[in-house]
């Protein structure tokens, strides 16, 4: 239970929260995307709409007016087309404006004990170079 509420307290909790939220926003603008952009243009090549392309496994098939699938098994290959280029394209977003940044940023930014192993290293430089002065002048 301790460890727990160390985890609760520390903070995780509500970053994941928050990531969760931004996420299910961005899917939204993703989602709007393909629609709005990647099917227009896959649309020049073919159907406007990705979800439209299927292929009959067992025929002969029939769709009612409604959609229905009413004889026959539909594969809905253009439905995990359009899936899979959201994935693509929220994780190509979420890479080159999150993860390169932070990185970066990390790389610019020493953690405090880095700034001060590089400080105790010159020191030690500095504090050799006075003893061996120190030792030339007495002999």
């Amino acid at each position: 239970m301790k460890g727990f509420k160390e985890f609760l307290l520390r903070g995780n909790v509500v970053e994941l929260a928050v990531a969760v939220v931004i996420g299910a926003a961005f899917t939204n603008i993703v989602n709007a995307f393909v629609k709005g952009v990647i099917n227009p243009i896959v649309g020049v090549f073919g159907a406007k709409d990705l979800a439209s392309y299927s292929s009959c496994l067992k025929g002969p098939c029939e769709v009612s007016a409604t959609g229905e699938v009413t004889r026959g098994i539909f594969i809905l290959w253009g439905s995990l087309l359009s899936a899979a280029l959201q994935f693509l394209i929220t994780a190509a977003v979420v890479y080159f404006f999150l993860i390169v940044p932070m990185n970066r940023l990390a790389a610019k930014r020493k953690s405090p004990a880095e700034v001060s192993a590089a400080a105790e290293a010159k020191d030690v430089q500095l504090l050799t170079e006075i003893r061996d002065a120190l030792v030339t002048q007495q002999r």
